[in-house]
């Protein structure tokens, strides 16, 4: 529901008389995986080495291409129409099949770097072996995003899906550090994957890189600690990922030969890039407000103006609505078919594949983007997630126009229960039952609610805290 998203508005007429127009085109997500045999197969028919840098190409010219030519897409499934979308499995089987056309075009890639092309065709040349390398890192990347689509369902093969699509890029621990630490810090100082206004790519890239990795470790470390035991276990999220890059790697090294394994370094460095520099720009220079005072002040609950928006159809058909960044944020468990747009959120703009390109250029994303940024906080960018090093001399060449006071929340009486036994997200409807605890979070059966740490959030959703939870009666448990 909408009205479960502060400050929401969906555009009026935009759900009207709605049908899914893109329902066939979601299918155009699968060209993207298949691009390791369209250049293999270009390869052989014409010789050109330019077809392994078909990855590249696409990604970063011709889907923008498209995108200034193909237009917008609008339109919002009505909330009557949500429930029915979700449980079309057509949709998520659609995720499903990327993982083995991206797997094929892996291991089938890296044959042809070991031992060349059948049938007489030849080795590949040094350059040839890096073209197709960055390609399917590119592919990879890509295939970060069906990773980000299916690690935030509930369904347990699901999730181990995700950690599958992501095995091959080497970036596991994002199942970790997206669902359960950008998500919750989304839009503040502390987040490494929120981009600060001032801060170019290639700042941002070690930042968020080495920071999300510290992130993930901390997550699931502190999981375990409160299980009283060490970190070191095979359901440490962290390291059964990297243990499976380690079994996909060291066989494709014993198959093929060692001398692969530069490549598969360059090839995951490419694809986690990619998924770096769509982080870049999804949330620069947003910040979500502290309200309250004292020990009550947290930060303003994630609303549709903390994410930058586009409505290209090309790149949101390619991405899986991932430009619909504002309701995947107020709502991570909802699938991709079901994402609306808001009236509110910050547009980009051009699509994600096109601020990519922008984004590599610092000077040019500067004169693009930083006056929308000033413009989306009134002109008063002490609002805004500015680099600290930079702050002093952003805030004198656009000075605020006016002072805004700090917003408080309202003293409210705290509800008396005898004892919760059962709480409620009350964003995605998790449900914490005390009798049964949560073994994956480290609460054993019977841990009290009073006894879950105040900084505990929504394991599912991410983006309400403890303090949020619908105490329940017995009968609604």
């Amino acid at each position: 529901m909408t009205e479960a998203i502060p400050n929401s508005t969906v555009p009026d007429g935009s759900s009207d008389s709605w049908t899914d127009g893109k329902r066939y085109l979601w299918l155009i997500g699968l060209v993207v995986p298949s691009l390791a045999f369209v250049a293999a197969g270009m390869w052989a028919l014409t010789g050109w080495s330019v077809w392994f840098w078909i990855g590249p190409i696409v990604v970063l010219g011709i889907v923008p291409a498209i995108d200034l030519f193909a237009g917008l897409d609008r339109s919002n499934p009505p909330d009557d129409a949500i429930e029915a979308l979700e449980n079309d499995k057509y949709y998520r089987w659609i995720t499903y099949l990327f993982l083995p056309i991206q797997y094929a075009g892996f291991i089938g890639a890296f044959y042809l770097v070991a031992h060349g092309a059948p049938f007489g065709l030849g080795e590949l040349s040094l350059i040839e072996k890096i073209g197709l390398a960055v390609s399917i890192g590119t592919i990879g990347g890509i295939g970060i995003n069906t990773a980000h689509e299916l690690g935030h369902k509930r369904e347990a093969n699901e999730r181990w899906l995700a950690k599958i699509a992501l095995a091959p890029v080497a970036y596991g621990h994002f199942y970790i550090e997206h669902n359960r630490g950008h998500h919750v810090r989304v839009a503040t100082p502390e987040d490494p994957a929120s981009s600060k206004m001032g801060e170019n790519f290639y700042q941002f890239w070690p930042r968020t890189v080495f920071g999300s990795l510290q992130s993930a470790w901390q997550l699931e470390k502190k999981r375990y600690a409160r299980k009283d035991t060490h970190p070191f276990h095979l359901g440490n999220d962290v390291l059964n990922s990297w243990l499976m890059t380690a079994a996909l790697w060291g066989a494709l090294a014993l198959w093929l030969g060692p001398e692969i394994l530069p490549l598969l370094v360059l090839q995951a460095i490419v694809g986690f890039s990619l998924l770096e520099v769509v982080n870049y720009m999804e949330h620069y220079g947003m910040l979500r407000q502290k309200v309250g005072t004292g020990t009550k002040q947290r930060y303003e609950r994630v609303d549709p103006s903390h994410s930058w928006n586009s409505n290209n159809i090309a790149t949101n058909v390619l991405l899986y609505h991932l430009q619909r960044h504002s309701d995947h944020h107020a709502n991570p468990t909802r699938r991709y078919q079901t994402l609306r747009d808001f009236e509110e959120s910050p547009v980009l703009p051009t699509g994600y594949a096109g601020m990519i390109v922008l984004a590599l250029v610092p000077p040019l994303w500067r004169r693009v983007m930083d006056p929308r940024v000033l413009a989306h906080f009134d002109g008063d960018l002490s609002r805004a997630n500015l680099l600290p090093r930079k702050r002093e001399r952003i805030l004198a060449r656009y000075p605020a126009p006016v002072h805004h006071e700090e917003v408080v929340l309202p003293d409210v009486a705290p509800v008396l229960v005898d004892e919760v036994l059962a709480a409620r997200c009350p964003g995605c409807g998790y449900t914490y039952e005390v009798a049964v605890g949560n073994e994956l979070e480290g609460f054993a059966a019977g841990t009290a609610w009073a006894d879950i740490p105040a900084d505990w959030c929504c394991p599912d959703c991410g983006v309400r805290e403890k303090v949020d939870f619908v105490p329940l009666s017995t009968q609604d448990a």
